[in-house]
């Protein structure tokens, strides 16, 4: 089951106070030409990024500490997701593979943005892009619990690799389970970083007995993350 949507910017929510703390404004307020110039971006953004996501529903088998995940029997992938995500995973009945991104446009506008030779506004239009996306895809899980809503199932939280012990280059494994090589138009490097770069992949649990963490940060060990909570 392969679930496809182009995102306007009027249905996600961007909350402003996590571009702040992402830009090192955790605990004051920013200054007001920070704020003017945030504001300004945002208002920009719209023109140049074209938010999508795409998720494909898979079953699955799960280990202490991997999963194995497939579409069909000629395609089963082995992931070593280490044992926080497994964990977290337990229970599921089946799985989701995801993506989210900004668009290709997201190139332009940071043409755009660096050619005014503002390195300010070009370190702020990163941290919204980030957010962005984010944003995107806290909107894809709300559209997939509505799915699930009408099977009485539940999600878990969305991990990605990168995060918790999951390895970034298992990347490939987990887009080879898209129908297209690109999904959403993400291409994947030889060092598996997703262009572009604003963009985030994963997976999520599904079933009658999963739980979703509103907070789960202590479950990571990555501690140089801008969303680490003090």
């Amino acid at each position: 089951m392969l679930y496809k949507e182009e995102v306007s910017f009027s249905d996600i929510n961007i909350p402003v106070d996590e571009i702040y703390s992402s830009m090192g404004f955790k605990d004051v307020t920013p200054d007001d030409e920070t704020r003017k110039i945030t504001e300004t971006l945002l208002a920009e953004a719209p023109k140049y990024l074209n938010l999508q996501y795409e998720f494909v529903v898979l079953d699955g088998e799960l280990a202490d500490n991997s999963c194995t995940l497939w579409a069909d029997s000629n395609n089963k992938q082995y992931f070593e997701t280490g044992r926080v995500i497994a964990a977290q995973l337990r229970k599921s009945e089946q799985f989701v593979a995801f993506v989210a991104t900004v668009g290709t446009g997201y190139f332009k506008w940071m043409e755009e943005i660096e050619s005014r030779g503002d390195m300010v506004q070009t370190y702020i239009s990163d941290c919204i892009g980030s957010q962005i996306v984010e944003s995107v895809a806290d909107y894809m899980e709300k559209q997939l619990q509505s799915v699930l809503d009408t099977k009485n199932l539940k999600r878990t939280n969305r991990y990605s690799p990168g995060y918790c012990g999951w390895l970034v280059k298992e990347q490939p494994k987990l887009f080879s389970l898209f129908p297209e090589e690109r999904p959403c138009g993400i291409e994947l490097t030889d060092s598996c970083l997703m262009l572009p770069v604003k963009s985030v992949s994963g997976i999520i649990g599904i079933g009658e007995n999963v739980r979703y963490l509103p907070y789960t940060c202590h479950l990571c060990d990555m501690k140089m993350c801008y969303k680490k909570k003090r």
